[in-house]
């Protein structure tokens, strides 16, 4: 256990094994998803690994399959060269998104998280509606935020408190660290950020800086970085994969492909943690079903009207609400058809094999 311990394998994980199957397999975390393929870590080494076909035929969805930070039992083949997955450790957290796309269904990000990182500059990126959708999110999977806000060599003190200000304003508690990658003295700072063993997740658009900073965090260039658009502000994709990193002092960051989609499905308690002030007005609606939009009697729109919230904030509170309420119903239709196909092909392939 001594190996993985130091992956973040703590007493939380310990309470939840199944100690029955230690005699026939191993636990591993997984450090790398490149689409169907997986690279999990004994805590001395990285393994190529795939899943068993047993565990394909019975995933329902892409939330049963590993993902990067989960902790799974394998069986290790050929001098610790190859792990078979047979089956996912319960998971203390995991955060997901619809798939970027018209298609409806959960893209998996990372599993086990502790703290979630989201990422903005203080350029053309800085936007407090997609930072607030970014938090949904993380309230919904029950992660804890910090905010980092890179390229603060763009602004000079008192516009850079301005801007901590704006988020403090919708988000009091929340933890913000502003920094340049350019300067050795803001990153020697940012490091006090990361402690051992918890994980760590950096969350943000594409060219805002995470690559650099986690060059800056290893001080090696192993990370490839892209130009960014003048015009927007935007970068290309430098990260392609999700990977999980252990940092000098024993932290651990999982990286991530930049998101320029941030799709919702089913985030009841991320809108209340997000949307505290709105959610706590929603108890004193005359309907229970309030949609927050046209009844008489709303508590929302009355405090709206009066100045208490403001319209940016409660247009995107409505717009995320919508948004997922209509993705949690068309996920569900999915899921339905999928078990009717799924039975309708079961009960095909059981009645060929009697008439054989």
């Amino acid at each position: 256990m001594n190996n993985i311990e130091k992956l973040g394998f703590n007493s939380w994980f310990k309470e939840r094994i199944d100690f029955a199957r230690l005699n026939d397999f191993e636990i591993v975390r997984v450090v790398s998803v490149n689409k169907n393929s997986f690279v999990v870590s004994n805590g001395e080494k990285e393994i190529y690994a795939e899943v068993t076909g047993k565990f394909l035929f019975n995933s329902e969805s892409s939330i049963d399959f590993p993902t990067v930070g989960d902790w799974v039992y394998t069986q290790l083949f050929d001098d610790n060269t190859l792990a078979v997955i047979h089956d996912i450790l319960p998971r203390k957290t995991l955060l997901k998104r619809k798939t970027p796309g018209k298609k409806v269904d959960y893209q998996l990000i990372a599993a086990n998280i502790d703290t979630a990182i989201i990422m903005q500059s203080l350029d053309a990126n800085f936007n407090l509606r997609r930072l607030e959708r970014y938090l949904v999110m993380i309230n919904e999977s029950g992660i804890t935020p910090v905010i980092f806000l890179s390229k603060s060599d763009l602004l000079n003190d008192d516009e850079i408190q301005a801007r901590k200000n704006e988020i403090l304003s919708i988000l009091p508690e929340t933890k913000i660290e502003a920094f340049s990658n350019n300067s050795l003295s803001d990153v020697e700072g940012i490091k006090k950020c990361f402690v051992p063993p918890q994980t760590y997740c950096l969350l943000g658009s594409s060219g805002v800086g995470k690559t650099t900073l986690l060059n800056n965090l290893i001080h090696q260039d192993l990370y490839k970085t892209q130009p960014i658009r003048e015009k927007d502000g935007r970068g290309k994709h430098t990260t392609t994969r999700r990977e999980l990193i252990i940092l000098e002092n024993g932290s651990i960051v999982i990286d991530n492909p930049g998101m320029r989609e941030l799709g919702m499905i089913t985030l009841e308690s991320g809108l209340e943690n997000t949307f505290s002030e709105i959610a706590d007005l929603t108890e004193e609606c005359r309907y229970k079903d309030c949609t927050h939009t046209v009844e008489k009697g709303c508590a929302v729109i009355k405090a709206l009207e009066e100045g208490h919230i403001e319209q940016e904030r409660y247009d995107n509170y409505i717009k995320i609400y919508k948004e997922s309420v209509y993705n949690e119903m068309t996920y569900y239709e999915k899921r339905q058809k999928d078990k009717k196909f799924g039975k309708f092909m079961h009960n095909y392939l059981k009645n060929n094999k009697n008439k054989s």
